[in-house]
């Protein structure tokens, strides 16, 4: 794994050149832009028969307003969808004369209207100003703070919060590809914290323009994260509207806004991963528009060409582990869990967080991947596409038929899009770098599920944990069989490794002592009396565990070792 990144010069220097700015100075025409393409392709999709998409609309919208209601919904949602609904039943329903088509294409348009207003936000750069400046001294006072353990040192210290960043990978490469296109960057998704990490990297270490990005319309219910929010590119996102033709708005904003060549950044995991495993799955809805923005650009004879570019995050520890966990174990449909509270959510438990960050040594690794094409070949730096061979590849000739002709094929994007999908899963195992505390939660529960063989995933939760030990010999063993295992997958290219995976396992396993789950109530590892590992929690050492699923290393092993055991408290 190559060394952390110094911090770079802006790109672009002059805020106001930045796209997500030109964008936000062109709100209204854009707004009318994304209302005019959705409303067409929507009546294209329906051959011009709205009636059946107008109705299921307004059912789902009536069902949404009366079972889940919000602070930040409009005043005035219901006195809408009633005029909806009147003018519905009163000119169009059960008639097919130019006045129901025509009142049936003035409803639609209605709505993704309100759609489009509310999806689309806005940037000012005096609120960028104010809140990076305000969260970089922030941050950086508490670290230094923290760090002495001293209130005193609140208004002193030289360490900055970019050092507890560790942004590694093909930097420099993304930098470039700034000039030859539109940069889509695609993280994986384990807290609540990503999305503040991210930007932070993005803006203060890598020295990109800022990025339009998701934000749940949940977050808009508090008035401080409504206002940032509001001004700094953020587009909301209503996970409750599963309609069609707000699903069409959300992805017909973000394809315009792509072939605008505004950078993009979005969780295709759709939200935090529950289990704590990289995602194997991504939602391909606005993965998808990416695809038609570049076909879109190709038809419009641009060279413009859009980049993904993965970007994996890695924690020592994640704030809303249990009550991740807890939610995964009851989507399984195993077991009935109490549910506990989002401590993610809570401004106290944050700013608990955010001290507890900087007060530890753990650091925060993002790694950026290899930037792709929308066909998921890999480009250099100059914005040229690969194939797997390493041959140059023409985009254009993707989006072409038969007879050379640039063209729109719904069902050969919807396959470019699956193979992106895959394709970025991938490279979501291959760029993921192992930190001490994965190895070592892995290694302590695969230990468990080697000494209890005739119990399934929820009878391991159910083991009481204080009644377990895990000899240091034994967990210093298995370490040492996973790491020349690791440094094996690591020369074949499979993942990354963190420097401290090369340490003896000794040392390995108290580096990671120090990290592991540290802010959790219960902790996830600790010493006993006499050395030996102990764990207050399965089920969040199960979460941590999950970092490493999938790589296949439970099968390397060699338990026949009579080193390997787990005692058992009488």
């Amino acid at each position: 794994m190559s060394h952390k990144s110094n911090t770079y010069e802006r790109i672009i220097p002059d805020t106001a050149d930045w796209p997500i700015y030109l964008l936000s100075q062109d709100r209204s025409n854009f707004i009318r832009e994304i209302d005019e393409f959705t409303t067409s392709k929507l009546s294209k999709n329906c051959k011009g028969d709205l009636s059946d998409l107008l109705v299921k609309t307004l059912y789902q919208e009536r069902i949404r307003i009366k079972e889940s209601p919000w602070k930040v919904d409009p005043p005035n949602e219901r006195v809408f969808w009633n005029k909806i609904s009147k003018q519905l039943i009163k000119k169009s329903l059960d008639r097919q004369d130019k006045t129901a088509t025509e009142t049936n294409r003035y409803l639609l348009e209605k709505i993704v209207h309100r759609y489009s207003e509310e999806i689309v936000g806005t940037f000012q750069l005096g609120t960028h100003k104010f809140a990076v400046r305000f969260l970089t001294i922030l941050f950086n006072r508490l670290f230094n703070a923290a760090v002495d353990k001293s209130i005193r040192s609140l208004w002193r210290g030289r360490r900055q919060l970019y050092e507890r960043l560790q942004v590694v990978g093909e930097v420099e490469s993304v930098r470039e590809l700034f000039k030859q296109g539109t940069v889509v960057v695609v993280p994986t998704h384990f807290s609540n914290l990503d999305s503040i990490l991210v930007g932070y990297a993005m803006d203060q270490i890598m020295g990109l323009p800022s990025f339009s990005y998701g934000a749940g319309l949940n977050l808009y219910n508090s008035g401080p994260a409504a206002y940032f929010m509001n001004r700094l590119g953020a587009y909301r996102v209503d996970r409750r509207k599963k309609n069609a033709v707000y699903l069409e708005t959300l992805k017909s904003m973000s394809n315009l806004s792509i072939q605008r060549g505004v950078n993009s950044l979005f969780f295709p995991g759709g939200t935090r991963s529950r289990s704590g495993a990289l995602e194997q799955e991504v939602k391909m809805g606005l993965l998808g528009t990416a695809v038609e923005a570049q076909r879109s650009l190709c038809q419009k004879g641009s060279d413009k060409k859009v980049f993904i570019v993965p970007l994996v995050i890695g924690y020592h520890f994640v704030l809303e582990a249990p009550f991740l966990i807890e939610q995964h174990l009851r989507m399984t449909g195993k077991e009935n869990y109490l549910r506990l509270r989002d401590e993610g959510t809570s401004i106290r438990a944050w700013l608990r967080y955010i001290w507890q960050f900087f007060s530890t040594t753990n650091d925060i690794t993002l790694t950026v991947g290899r930037p792709m094409d929308v066909l998921g070949n890999f480009v250099n730096s100059e914005g040229k596409s690969f194939d797997r061979k390493g041959n140059p590849v023409d985009i254009k000739e993707y989006f072409s038929s038969v007879d050379g002709q640039l063209n729109e094929d719904t069902q050969r994007e919807a396959e470019y899009t699956k193979i992106l999908a895959e394709r970025l899963v991938e490279r979501y195992f291959v760029e993921n770098v192992v930190l001490s505390s994965h190895l070592l939660a892995f290694t302590v529960f695969e230990i468990l599920v080697h000494q209890n063989p005739k119990l399934d995933l929820f009878g391991l939760l159910r083991l009481p944990p204080d009644e377990y030990i895990f000899p240091f010999k034994s967990v210093v063993e298995v370490v040492e069989q996973l790491q020349s295992e690791l440094f094996k997958m690591e020369r074949e290219g499979k993942l990354m490794l963190s420097p401290e995976i090369h340490l003896p396992a000794e040392e390995l396993i108290r580096d990671a002592m120090k990290k592991l789950g540290v802010f959790h109530r219960k902790k996830t590892l600790l010493y006993n009396k006499d050395g030996d590992i102990m764990s207050e929690d399965f089920r969040v050492l199960y979460y941590y565990h999950n970092r490493l699923e999938n790589y296949g290393l439970d099968r390397k092993v060699h338990w026949k070792s009579e080193e390997i055991e787990v005692l058992k408290v009488d």
